[in-house]
């Protein structure tokens, strides 16, 4: 397969991915990482959302400590957290 091709996703046409690369070129660098950081903060945002939905009777620190869970996974957070538990993840 052409490599150039493979970066393309399976259910993008070539148009579209011109397109798309066309705009990333223009917002450049840093626009490309405020994008970025944005689409974290929103996924963040979505996770938060689904802990208090989960679990209304976490309070806030409870929230925090579990989206931190959720994302960087039960081992790291066990390590970075020792004695640290957060039930029903």
């Amino acid at each position: 397969m052409n490599m150039r091709l493979s970066i393309i996703s399976p259910d993008t046409t070539l148009e579209a991915a011109c397109v798309q690369f066309a705009i990333l070129r223009k917002i450049g660098i840093e626009g490309r990482a405020r994008k970025a950081i944005e689409l974290s903060d929103n996924l963040r945002e979505i996770i938060e959302s689904g802990v208090r939905y989960r679990h209304p009777d976490y309070n806030d620190e409870k929230v925090r400590l579990a989206v931190i869970r959720l994302t960087i996974g039960g081992q790291l957070f066990r390590q970075a957290y020792p004695g640290m538990e957060i039930k029903g993840l």
